[in-house]
């Protein structure tokens, strides 16, 4: 007597459609996962530039009240531990953002002064451009290209 065992169709597994499913499903996820990284990396960076530009110009304000009512690069700013290695380079390079420190020097006619200004390095970093000077505390935006002192403010 042969017994022939037959299982179910309902045991059998999951079907090539069921798992072409899951894993279309899947991709979605990772997908708007990576999506979100990066807005919240780009996020990251642009408000730690902004941070990054406070501190730059709280440190230029004491460097100033310590050395003749003058302002230092970012060369004299490191090597009075003003500031961190971290902004060293020639641009320095921080949080995805090439930062460019310009310091007028003082002259008979005119006071010293200084302009700062944030670019992201690409556009995974950020597409906001930043900007601060020596006589404004205030940091100015632009989104298409490299701000300046007549951009609004942030």
């Amino acid at each position: 007597m042969t017994t022939t065992h037959r299982v179910p169709r309902r045991e059998r597994g999951f079907t090539l459609i069921e798992l072409m499913i899951v894993i279309a499903i899947i991709g979605i996820l990772i997908g708007a996962a990576v999506y979100g990284w990066k807005a919240a990396t780009k996020a990251g960076d642009e408000a730690a530039t902004q941070q990054n530009l406070k501190t730059i110009a709280a440190t230029q304000i004491q460097y100033y009240n310590t050395h003749s009512r003058t302002f230092g690069t970012f060369d004299q700013l490191i090597k009075e531990q003003m500031l961190t290695s971290k902004f060293a380079g020639n641009p320095p390079i921080v949080d995805g953002y090439v930062l460019t420190l310009k310091v007028t020097p003082k002259t008979a006619t005119s006071t010293t002064s200084y302009t700062l200004n944030a670019d992201p390095q690409d556009n995974g970093s950020g597409t906001n451009h930043f900007y601060i000077d020596s006589t404004d505390s205030s940091i100015h935006l632009n989104q298409t290209q490299a701000a300046g002192p007549n951009d609004p403010v942030q």
